[in-house]
């Protein structure tokens, strides 16, 4: 069959609309770069500024007579630090339960399957007065116990590995377990290694939306010793509002690490995208 040649201003249409379409999705990230280095009388002023200065970041980074400083790198730390912690424990905690659901018989097993996918289109935001209220009487508002363990636990993690681990042959199972493995030295030496492509789409999925937490970290932390850097951000219209060159800059700040995660594993990312796809 002949393919039927494109004409040279229907391929030139195509590419000026997807060009135009590309440049629409990544134009407020470029805006969000380019004011953070813009002169502060540039700042929000137009659309591409025309002068640049590190003013902003410096403010950002050190004590500034014009304003009191906030803590910036200590808040950073602290998403980092309650992100990482909080991802680990969903990771291990969905693992362990997918793996008993997809391949362990027990009772009450249909039960805990059939409740888990009805808690996934439970709206979250109805427990979080309950959780408020839990946190408050055991004492754990302002502390990173308090931000950590609430979100310590993901259903779509769940449901994600135990969709996978089902796709594992039991044969295999079986044979690790006749060699006398047990089911934990199974699940880590032979089941986790095999889902590497799928863990990395769980994992860059969990750390984004933990990483952008606002509304629970702005309910529990109370303080500076705690405060993450969304929140900070957060106060844009608060006392840091006359301040937009900062805020643009932490926004920055913050963007980078997902920026990072998703560069060092894109390979492996798309591989479980496929997946998750079939």
């Amino acid at each position: 069959m002949v393919g039927i040649k494109k004409s040279p201003a229907r391929v030139t249409a195509r590419y000026t609309i997807t060009t135009i379409v590309m440049l629409l999705m990544i134009y407020p990230f470029i805006y969000l770069v380019l004011n953070s280095f813009a002169s502060w009388d540039q700042v929000d002023k137009q659309l591409i500024p025309t002068k640049y200065s590190l003013r902003s970041w410096q403010w950002l980074f050190s004590n500034n007579a014009t304003a009191a400083p906030a803590p910036w790198i200590h808040a950073f730390f602290n998403t980092f630090l309650i992100t990482t912690i909080s991802v680990l424990l969903m990771m291990v905690f969905a693992i362990v339960v997918a793996y008993a659901l997809a391949k362990l018989e027990f009772h009450g097993k249909k039960f805990t399957n059939n409740f888990i996918l009805f808690q996934m289109f439970f709206p979250g935001i109805i427990l979080l007065v309950p959780q408020f209220l839990l946190i408050t009487k055991v004492g754990l508002i302002d502390s990173y116990a308090g931000m950590i363990l609430p979100t310590a636990v993901s259903l779509w993690a769940i449901f994600m590995y135990t969709n996978f681990f089902k796709s594992i042959p039991d044969a295999l199972i079986e044979s690790a377990t006749l060699d006398g493995a047990s089911q934990l030295q199974i699940l880590f030496k032979i089941v986790v290694p095999m889902s590497k492509s799928i863990t990395t789409v769980i994992f860059l999925f969990l750390y984004t939306e933990r990483w952008t937490t606002l509304l629970w970290d702005m309910i529990v932390s109370k303080s500076d010793t705690t405060v993450t850097l969304n929140v900070l951000i957060s106060q844009m219209f608060g006392p840091y509002g006359t301040y937009p060159g900062p805020m643009y800059a932490a926004s920055v700040l913050l963007t980078l690490p997902l920026i990072v995660l998703f560069l060092l594993f894109s390979k492996n990312f798309q591989e479980g995208m496929q997946y998750t796809l079939k």
